[in-house]
């Protein structure tokens, strides 16, 4: 499928506060939202599938599917389980300790998304010279430390490493494959991010956890949107 990074929603119920995954999900893609990730750190498979069930049929109701891709964080068993069930999951998005890319298409096809996040150590090198034959896009950041993801990458003293629009700019640049970016993204830096040569930001926290999660996105998409 096309697909189209430009605002990417990660959520899971964890990042809610109590409210359910598909009302965010709605507010989103009513936003401008154009790709949707299911992730929890905390839900058990049959709630994945429930959320992954969810989001397909507000994304199908909203006459979106062939257009707000939907992915799985990590998940491969949710994904082909969910397939089998008969909803509409698009792909997987893996991070580097995940099933490896190659299982991934191996098992979902040729015409899936697959997703890898980029490691922040040596990020430039890694998207210069990683063998992207399997996969369709790079996630990569922070653009500043969150809450919203505990395991981000440290430097030898202890600090977490955060990456420059300066840096994210040529990794848009020499990587051969569209790239987004997130980690604590909040709407002042998505202009900036735009400059950049990005294919889109992600966001977590910014919208999942928003009092208003349709306002919050509408700023957010208004503002890449607008940025030439």
């Amino acid at each position: 499928m096309k697909f189209d990074l430009k605002a990417y929603l990660i959520v899971g119920r964890e990042n809610t506060n109590g409210r359910p995954v598909e009302k965010i999900v709605e507010d989103a893609i009513r936003a401008g939202f154009t790709f949707i990730q299911i992730r929890s750190k905390v839900e058990d498979a049959k709630d994945l599938i429930e959320d992954c069930k969810a989001a397909a049929d507000v994304i199908a109701r909203l006459g979106k599917s062939d257009s707000v891709a939907l992915v799985v964080n990590d998940r491969l068993d949710v994904v082909l389980a969910a397939r089998e069930m008969g909803i509409k999951v698009d792909g997987i998005h893996v991070g580097q300790t995940d099933i490896p890319v190659s299982i991934c298409r191996k098992y979902l096809g040729k015409d899936s998304i697959v997703g890898l996040s980029a490691p922040t150590k040596d990020l430039i090198e890694y998207a210069k010279n990683f063998d992207v034959k399997d996969i369709d896009y790079f996630g990569a950041g922070p653009v500043h430390d969150t809450e919203s993801k505990k395991n981000l990458a440290k430097d030898d003293e202890g600090n977490v490493i955060i990456k420059t629009f300066e840096e994210f700019t040529e990794l848009a640049k020499v990587s051969p494959i569209p790239v987004v970016i997130g980690g604590g993204v909040k709407t002042p830096d998505v202009p900036e991010l735009k400059k950049c040569g990005l294919a889109g930001f992600f966001v977590i926290s910014a919208v999942a956890g928003a009092d208003d999660p349709y306002k919050a996105a509408c700023e957010m998409t208004d503002a890449w949107n607008n940025t030439k």
